[in-house]
């Protein structure tokens, strides 16, 4: 075989290497950030100059919900709809007049997050952890809603052995093609799955690395590695996740680290898959940005908040990272993200890193909390 020839088959060879990757091998730099997007400005949506807010969702009729988690003595209502520029409780008062030593089964506790499906409804997790402690007496859930009545269409509890007073349970991503929703454990870490047609639930990767918080990670978002009252340093577990567009994947990750990871659902969908066949499924996809949240466009693109940079960012489906938009003053922990119709990111921003928890009990927040949105 001549020189030429020899040349011409080892290209061909290396473009078949290349087709062949798998999706983590498939940027040798998985994160590298690559460029910076032009003329995105951030709209402010909402602002509360009192309640710390967590999460924000829009429907298709760009009707936008948002949620307040009861973290602090300074609480509230729980779920609220945004009414020419007011928060109105929803779906109504009695949902969101829980107070301290009640009955917590049938009303909002500590709601963490809302998202919006593609069939008009709006789900409610509800951790139920006032202060991030233990679940209050069993009242953790999951209210669906039906946006066009705006009645409570149902109620998902869970059992002991999945959700325990330990767990967490934190955002929440929805499949009804294939009739399932996951949720993240951002306690002790792990993902719940949930059969939303039949209520069946388990926990699972619960003590798989990639629902851990890497120890040796310093998060920063002050510039400093952020520590609790007692001085140990904040380590958050499985937090963020997002269903791809096809449903085929659910992508997650430790909030106080920078990796990613991603299963297949057709492993989390069949109850009788075991701990070492997921364990053996994990992909590790490389080291990215911290986030809380994080959701995809129909295009494949992921985005998430980078927490300690205070910006926007995106990775397109060859994994590579692009800055969308930086801005110190206005992204304060964004938290959590919603896409409407018409193509806008809606942005949450919680300002956790500034809570009284990080400031021997003073709070530094810069009111007002605020929710953002951009254009993609």
């Amino acid at each position: 075989m001549n020189l030429k020839n020899t040349a011409v088959l080892a290209m061909a060879l290396v473009s078949l290497a290349a087709c062949n990757k798998s999706p983590n091998q498939a940027n040798s730099k998985p994160g590298s950030e690559i460029s910076t997007e032009k003329n995105v400005q951030l709209e402010e949506v909402f602002s509360d100059n009192t309640y710390q807010l967590t999460g924000v969702a829009v429907a298709k009729d760009n009707r936008v919900f948002v949620n307040y988690p009861y973290w602090l003595d300074t609480h509230s209502y729980s779920v609220v709809e945004v009414k020419d520029g007011k928060p109105v409780p929803y779906p109504n008062a009695e949902w969101n007049s829980f107070k301290k030593g009640g009955d917590g089964q049938n009303k909002f506790v500590t709601v963490q997050s809302v998202v919006t499906d593609d069939k008009g409804f709006l789900w409610v997790v509800d951790a139920a952890g006032i202060g991030l402690g233990k679940v209050y007496q069993h009242s953790s859930k999951v209210v669906k809603i039906n946006l066009a009545n705006n009645k409570i269409e149902k109620i998902y509890r869970f059992p002991e052995n999945v959700v325990s007073e330990e767990v967490y349970i934190n955002d929440i991503r929805v499949d009804n093609e294939n009739g399932f929703a996951y949720l993240s454990n951002s306690n002790t870490g792990g993902i719940v799955v949930l059969n939303i047609n039949t209520g069946d639930s388990r926990l699972v990767l619960a003590n798989s690395p990639s629902v851990k918080s890497d120890p040796n990670y310093h998060f920063s978002p002050l510039g400093t590695e952020l520590k609790k009252g007692d001085g140990s340093l904040l380590k958050v577990n499985s937090d963020g996740i997002a269903l791809t567009p096809d449903n085929q994947y659910l992508y997650y990750k430790p909030l106080t680290d920078n990796r990613l990871y991603r299963i297949k659902t057709d492993l989390l969908r069949d109850f009788k898959t075991n701990e070492a066949v997921l364990n053996k499924n994990v992909e590790d996809l490389g080291k990215f940005a911290t986030t809380d949240g994080m959701i995809f466009d129909k295009k494949g693109n992921l985005y998430l908040g980078d927490l300690e940079k205070n910006s926007i960012v995106k990775i397109t489906p060859d994994l590579k990272m692009h800055t969308i938009i930086k801005d110190d003053e206005k992204l304060i922990w964004p938290d959590s993200y919603s896409i409407s119709d018409d193509g806008y990111l809606y942005i949450s921003n919680s300002q956790i890193q500034l809570m009284p928890w990080f400031h021997n009990g003073k709070e530094q927040f810069k009111k007002p909390f605020k929710v953002f949105k951009i254009k993609i």
